[in-house]
């Protein structure tokens, strides 16, 4: 431990800095909690999204291939579909940790760019869920994304939260009671002295 050296206005400062590194602590402690309850929620929801998605992709690679049974092979279709570019991301902050928001907007992929004519329902329907099955992908990589910015925050938190209880708090609480020892020592050593003064002028 560094001397300090022992006075009053030390040990009032001491104390000061010890209460703050205490509310510290208590603050990351709330934070870690509030972060690892998200993070069990967001595991929760992905766990429901990719059984989900599971089961899309089931139905729409089934779709598709009664489709390439009638018709034929389908990817000629795919020459008609315009580049997608219906992405959007932005960020809001969750105890101060950014996390994604990504929105899947209305696109041109979504208006059909082949005619009636040289498709049938099978072919419908592998379109309509594979659309689905890209809402979900998206939705997950936004829960994943979010999922992974969070367990780098707790962890961070946790850091800081170790420093602090650790290092931090017992270092002040051992100069509190350094200085308090050491001034409690010149108390007695003062009353001891006005006791002998006292006694040789009476």
């Amino acid at each position: 431990m560094a001397q300090v050296f022992p006075t009053k206005t030390n040990l009032m400062n001491t104390k000061k800095s010890l209460e703050l590194a205490k509310l510290g602590y208590d603050l990351m402690d709330r934070k870690r909690n509030i972060l690892l309850r998200k993070m069990s929620s967001l595991s929760n929801e992905a766990k429901e999204v990719r059984e989900s998605m599971e089961e899309l992709y089931e139905k729409a690679y089934s779709a598709l291939k009664r489709a390439n049974l009638s018709l034929g092979d389908c990817r000629r279709f795919a020459a008609a579909i315009a580049v997608e570019d219906d992405v959007e991301i932005d960020y809001r902050s969750v105890m101060g940790v950014e996390i994604p928001t990504i929105e899947l907007k209305e696109s041109v992929a979504d208006v059909r760019n082949f005619g009636f004519g040289g498709t049938n329902s099978d072919f419908d329907e592998a379109c309509f869920l594979f659309r689905k099955v890209k809402e979900l992908t998206v939705k997950l990589a936004q829960i994943e994304n979010s999922h992974n910015r969070l367990s780098e925050a707790v962890a961070k938190t946790q850091k800081r939260s170790n420093a602090l209880s650790n290092i931090m708090i017992p270092k002040f609480e051992e100069t509190v009671r350094y200085i308090s020892a050491d001034l409690d020592e010149k108390e007695r050593e003062e009353f001891s002295r006005l006791k002998v003064v006292k006694k040789i002028k009476g």
